[in-house]
């Protein structure tokens, strides 16, 4: 496990108690911890090596809080959902640093968290994380027990996942697979950039970065993704104010493939916000044609006019429509090309976003699934005979992505689902499952993607 620096300052202090408090927000308002952190990193006054600490601290809490809230409940005289939330998230974070983080003195770790809980809730609370700590402490080498029942309640707890998504993807995935993609997704996400092909190639651009003592490396999956291996805020790198790159996933970029889209076409990109898919088929049309960039988010498409200027396209207009409900006047006309990138429960995506485990609910795959039956149902309408439906998400089940995928082909026999691999760059193509493109972290180190090609039928 990649270990954090270790900083005793009193600006290190703070940066724990903004750990604590950003956590606290990501576990009541069901915050965005990357949101949240990013805003952190701009207006406080950090070392470099204390906003990679803040940064650690966050995600690693994150990722762990099921494994942590486990050891919690052993010993806490009340069940932890019950707990003052300042507390609840101070004691995580504590027992974090004291048992993922060895270069974290324990004393300071236990010292300092009592302290903020003094200074949050008083000496009872002071005493209360005093206790709790120190008698884990004790029990230091009975970390790696885990609790009595089946496979899916003792993987739950050993990579920190909640157990009815272990026992989804035990049965999606099977038992070997599932451990591998469970101990996947409490690994760190690189930084990802693609080149924009208009303005730079990839190897110019890679040069660029090494230049500037950045290290990075080609992906091994798609042609214009560059992988980061050092940190730096996306802002200061060089290129991006010219409109050199864009941050977007691999997988994700392997997305625009699929829809193959030619200059000179029409398409739609139904669900568009932030803009990374939309850019990227832009500038695969050599931004020549009709691209319509439509999302129900007036904010997410502010985002996406962003990254259209910056990158310098023109064939991009942004709308804002409900698709659910339809599209009317110019922009009902046919489309050559549709991309339905939908809502989805984010599940593939764990590993720079492990909040969205604790933020989403079994009950929340139902109402996703069926939204997004809803949106696909809407499109045939717009599509030309012999147009290409790309249906996407980046989340790894069965009902959102399989399923949804048949039930449409089952009402639409005007639609025919062909085979993924035949349009994705040649080391990609490893990804096909069946006619399906689905890209999983413990086998391709990128996030889960999921995505089917049809054709309508002339």
């Amino acid at each position: 496990m990649k270990k954090a620096p270790a900083s005793e300052s009193e600006t290190a202090k703070s940066c724990r108690e903004l750990a604590v408090e950003i956590l606290l927000k990501v576990d009541e308002r069901k915050a965005y911890a990357d949101i949240l952190l990013d805003h952190a990193l701009k207006t406080a006054s950090l070392s470099p090596q204390d906003q990679a600490l803040l940064t650690q601290l966050i995600y690693g809490a994150l990722r762990w809080r099921g494994r942590i809230d486990w050891q919690l409940s052993r010993v806490l005289p009340r069940p932890l959902a019950g707990m003052n939330g300042y507390l609840r998230n101070l004691l995580r974070l504590t027992l974090y640093q004291l048992f993922f983080l060895d270069r974290v003195p324990d004393y300071a770790a236990v010292n300092e968290g009592v302290e903020l809980a003094k200074r949050r809730g008083g000496p009872k609370a002071a005493g209360l994380v005093n206790a709790v700590t120190r008698r884990l402490l004790r029990e230091k080498d009975h970390l790696a027990d885990l609790p009595e029942g089946d496979a899916a309640r003792q993987l739950s707890v050993q990579w920190s996942h909640p157990e009815w998504l272990v026992k989804k993807w035990l049965g999606y995935f099977g038992g070997k697979e599932t451990e591998a993609l469970l101990r996947a997704n409490n690994e760190e996400s690189p930084l990802v950039l693609r080149a924009n092909r208009l303005k730079v190639d990839r190897e110019a651009l890679l040069q660029k970065l090494t230049a500037a003592g950045i290290e990075a490396i080609r992906s091994s999956w798609a042609p214009q993704a560059i992988v980061l291996k050092t940190g730096s805020p996306v802002v200061k790198l060089p290129g991006f104010a010219e409109g050199l790159f864009q941050v977007q996933g691999e997988a994700s970029q392997l997305v625009a493939f699929l829809l193959d889209p030619k200059p000179g076409e029409r398409v739609l990109d139904a669900c568009a916000a932030p803009g990374g898919k939309t850019t990227h088929i832009a500038e695969l049309m050599e931004d020549r044609g009709e691209l319509v960039a439509n999302d129900i988010s007036a904010r997410g498409l502010e985002k996406l006019k962003e990254n259209v200027q910056r990158l310098g396209l023109t064939c991009v207009e942004a709308v804002a429509a409900d698709v659910t409900q339809g599209l009317k006047g110019q922009l009902a006309s046919p489309y050559d090309r549709i991309l339905a990138d939908v809502p989805c429960s984010g599940l593939g995506t764990l590993r720079s976003h492990p909040e969205a485990k604790w933020h989403r609910e079994e009950k929340d795959i139902g109402r996703l699934s069926r939204l997004q039956r809803k949106i696909l149902e809407q499109l045939p309408r717009y599509l030309k005979p012999g147009g290409i439906l790309v249906y996407a998400t980046c989340t790894l089940t069965r009902e959102e992505n399989e399923e949804v995928v048949e039930d449409f082909l089952r009402d639409h026999d005007d639609f025919a689902l062909e085979n993924g691999a035949d349009f994705l760059p040649e080391p990609a193509r490893s990804m096909a499952r069946g006619n399906y493109f689905l890209a999983l972290p413990h086998k391709h180190g990128t996030d889960g993607f999921f995505a089917a090609r049809m054709r309508k039928q002339r």
